[in-house]
């Protein structure tokens, strides 16, 4: 992974145009590039969380359940404000995948096989990142949506794939071993449709896609 790369980047474009969210929220499409420079921050931020995630139970939880609520709740926002069907469409099935993902998390906090309470609501970092898809253009949300979605599934799967791997607690192995495939397939679905619509062209409609500065973050959480 080119973590040094993409903090580097980070800090670069945050130095140009560093914004609070609700300033985001007011002027909108104004400040493309402050909410830019806010997704690859989260994007920075969402590799060492992932990697925490994998190392204990604690860490795991928490970030396997903010993850969720932030999924569900920027895909029904998508549900509402996407143009692509096909964005829809992957946005219905990770709701579906993810709310039966988080109830099984419930159940095992529940039921004393994992540690709690959990969290309640997102965290900064993820309310950030739905500040930008509210502020989103109708020309840019799609591109918005498809590259948060493809930065927060890479940053779940280092979580889920650790965890299975590496985890101390069996009941909580067994839930990322069972779930990664499903956040492996979201990855896939989100990148493929980013990569192959207009969604990620800086260069406008007809021109050779030229990923933004976010759809270079994500490039970069893959290698």
């Amino acid at each position: 992974m080119r973590v040094t790369a993409l903090i580097l980047a980070t800090t670069c474009l945050l130095a140009a145009c560093n914004k609070a969210p609700d300033e985001q929220r007011a002027e909108g499409q104004k400040n493309e590039p402050a909410n830019i420079a806010q997704d690859v921050a989260g994007a920075a931020t969402g590799v060492a969380t992932g990697a925490t995630g994998a190392l204990n139970a604690d860490a795991f939880v928490r970030d396997a359940a903010i993850g969720g609520m932030y999924e569900i709740a920027s895909s029904k926002l998508a549900l509402d404000k996407a143009a692509s069907p096909d964005v829809k469409a992957s946005a219905r099935m990770i709701i579906a995948d993810h709310e039966a993902a988080d109830a099984k998390l419930k159940a095992l906090v529940a039921a004393g096989k994992a540690p709690g309470p959990l969290p309640t609501a997102l965290d900064e970092r993820r309310k950030g990142m739905l500040d930008n898809l509210h502020g989103a253009s109708a020309k840019d949300f799609d591109d918005r949506y498809l590259d948060q979605q493809t930065m927060a599934h890479h940053e779940a799967l280092l979580a889920f794939n650790g965890y299975a791997k590496t985890g101390d607690n069996a009941d909580l192995k067994a839930f990322a071993a069972e779930t990664a495939p499903k956040l492996e397939k979201h990855a896939q679905m989100v990148t493929k449709l980013d990569r192959s619509t207009n969604a990620d062209d800086e260069a406008g409609s007809g021109e050779a896609a030229k990923p933004n500065a976010v759809g270079k973050a994500a490039d970069d959480m893959r290698h």
